[in-house]
């Protein structure tokens, strides 16, 4: 519509500053340091909410970090939709790789360099904006509800718990998220579904002490030689899983849902280089975006023991550690793949060592169905701004609340991501283009117009 093109284009200048004064804030869950951080983001998610046009916004506490809520009812007769995100990022280490400071935004070859710029701070205020869209020029047809929290890149381990005691306050019709990404700007495209997530820590330990690897190296295991031994046992050379009944409860994509995966452009070559590798790996017999999307994978996030520091140091560790996550199918479940995880390395455990090992966190994989109403108002939606039909694919991410709120509410999900893979989420040096912060405020409206009026 073009008041919303006039309303955008004229305030676009302030859209993206005060963004880029939201990622100012260091919100890292995972810190304890940061809890006065986190506190401060939400009340700046808080202030423009209301500033946006929300009637009603309230923070609320939970054992963690807090919970943002918002409203906008219009009329109690009318759909609602839940917009779902997180103000919370990940920690910005290792701090050297970054070309700018991860919390002094940087706007460069348009793209906006921060922590929490596509992940999920930016995405998150698309929303807020496209809010204040709907509500300045006095078009919005449906009701809005915000549930923004900060724990999702820990796990959302106390999200569960305020979704299931405030089941009324959440109430809508369907539930939108947008903290996925879309193939590009040119071929745009929807994710139906995201994986699930264990995440386990394992430590092994031999000698009671460090101890010199001259004087004892020979006569006792090396805790970093076993750890690593049984890491490399979870991967046979097909780059199959070995843990004996990983895969049996994996729902094994259709031919038909493979064929409209093939349909999405891919490139290898480019794909290996804007990476940096001279070749691909994954499990045989399927594609990369299959491997990434529709498999489901056993991925070592870190590993150490042992003397680190400056210069050398001949030490026989007393103990080696390592982290590592699965990444989930349909059918598969978090608390049956973390047991399995757990005790496949306990198993496997040579009797020189000890090996102890313990859950961080999981979620349950999610597929949303694209007979939904909610998926045909994204598609429409995103055909309204792209000109283009949106491609539906399967994201490879996850997000732990996914079926836990579906379970709650009772409502189906939809994705409307408008971040790339290419995004560096995660990692060093994480981006968002600004073309796409402003093609989500653009988008998001038509959303929330269509979702209104879809029979």
């Amino acid at each position: 519509m073009q008041v919303w093109k006039d309303y955008q284009e004229k305030n676009k200048d302030r859209f993206l500053n005060e963004l880029l004064e939201l990622l100012k804030i260091p919100s890292i869950s995972a810190k304890s340091e940061h809890k006065d951080d986190m506190q401060r983001c939400a009340e700046a998610v808080k202030l423009r909410l209301l500033e946006a046009g929300a009637d009603k916004v309230e923070i609320f506490p939970t054992d963690g970090h807090p919970v943002v809520y918002a409203e906008k009812i219009i009329d109690a007769t009318k759909p609602t939709v839940l917009v779902y995100g997180h103000y919370d990022v990940q920690p910005a280490e290792p701090l050297e790789l970054w070309h700018s400071g991860p919390f002094e935004p940087v706007i460069k070859d348009g793209k906006i360099f921060a922590r929490g710029s596509c992940d999920d701070k930016g995405q998150v205020y698309m929303h807020v904006k496209a809010l204040e869209t709907l509500v300045k020029t006095n078009t919005l047809t449906s009701n809005i509800k915000f549930c923004i929290e900060g724990e999702e890149e820990v796990g959302s381990p106390n999200l569960g718990k305020f979704v299931s005691s405030h089941k009324e306050l959440l109430k809508a019709d369907c539930i939108l998220i947008s903290d996925s990404s879309m193939l590009s700007l040119d071929t745009p495209s929807i994710d139906i579904g995201v994986r699930g997530l264990s995440y386990i820590e394992v430590e092994v330990t031999g000698p009671n002490r460090d101890l010199h690897s001259g004087v004892y190296g020979g006569a006792v295991a090396n805790p970093i030689t076993i750890l690593s031994k049984m890491i490399a046992s979870c991967h046979d050379e097909n780059n199959h899983i070995t843990i004996p009944g990983f895969y049996d409860d994996v729902l094994v994509a259709t031919d038909e849902e493979r064929k409209l995966m093939a349909a999405a452009p891919f490139d290898a070559k480019e794909y290996a280089a804007d990476l940096g590798v001279k070749e691909l790996l994954g499990e045989k017999d399927f594609t990369t975006n299959e491997r990434t999307g529709i498999r489901p994978t056993l991925e070592l996030n870190g590993i150490w023991g042992g003397y680190q520091g400056e210069g050398a140091k001949t030490v026989l560790p007393s103990k080696a550690t390592a982290k590592i996550s699965a990444r989930l199918v349909p059918n598969q479940s978090s608390e049956k793949i973390t047991k399995m995880l757990l005790d496949y390395f306990k198993s496997i455990a040579p009797p020189y060592v000890t090996v102890s090992a313990f859950e961080h966190h999981g979620g349950e994989p999610y597929i949303t169905p694209i007979d939904s109403k909610a998926y045909q108002a994204a598609a429409k939606a995103i055909e309204s701004t792209f000109n283009k039909k949106p491609i539906p694919v399967r994201g490879g991410g996850s997000i732990p609340i996914c079926a836990l709120f579906e379970k709650e509410l009772g409502v189906k999900i939809v994705f409307m991501g408008f971040g790339l893979d290419s995004d560096n989420l995660h990692s060093p040096n994480e981006k968002f283009n600004v073309e796409n912060f402003y093609k989500g405020i653009e988008t998001i409206p038509y959303f929330h117009k269509y979702f209104a009026e879809i029979k």
